[in-house]
């Protein structure tokens, strides 16, 4: 899909949940496995993999959409995602100092591949800044969204 194609896409979804804003709602369901080492056959990816892919999408998403809306054509645009994480805390293991070693991840890394035909790095860079602040996935992260559980759970 071209960026003029993207653009008009944009403000039919605009339009549509200016309309209508439950529009915007919605979700799936994807299985998923740990690797052997933690218990797993390693047939389907790891949540861990998935949410560092969810990060990385969302942002190239927004990032293809605000170059879209701006009328930059992109030639290329990578988006990769690392994280660090101590596994003891997946383990509900004790550290050195036997206190329980925290399962969330300590550091998170995008990075971003990106070019345009007679765009300024420097423009780009600002591109990426701004779509940056508007990937739900990755201000999800960053904000540390709080997670409401509700179980539902019966006896076998």
């Amino acid at each position: 899909m071209g960026m003029k194609e993207i653009a008009a896409a944009m403000k039919r979804t605009e339009d549509v949940l200016r309309r209508k804003p439950s529009m915007g709602l919605h979700g799936a369901h994807l299985p998923t496995d740990m690797p052997v080492e933690l218990g797993g056959t390693g047939d389907q990816v790891s949540p861990g993999w998935l949410f560092r892919a969810g990060v990385a999408s969302c942002a190239a998403t927004s990032i293809a959409m605000h170059a879209a809306a701006s009328g930059i054509e992109l030639t290329v645009l990578e988006v990769r995602a690392s994280s660090r994480t101590d596994t003891r805390g997946i383990l509900g293991m004790e550290g050195e100092d036997g206190r329980a070693v925290d399962a969330v991840p300590r550091e998170m890394h995008l990075h971003v591949r990106i070019a345009a035909r007679g765009v300024a790095p420097e423009r780009l860079r600002e591109l990426v800044q701004k779509a940056r602040s508007c990937a739900p996935v990755g201000r999800a992260v960053e904000e540390a969204l709080p997670v409401n559980i509700h179980v539902d759970a019966e006896a076998a």
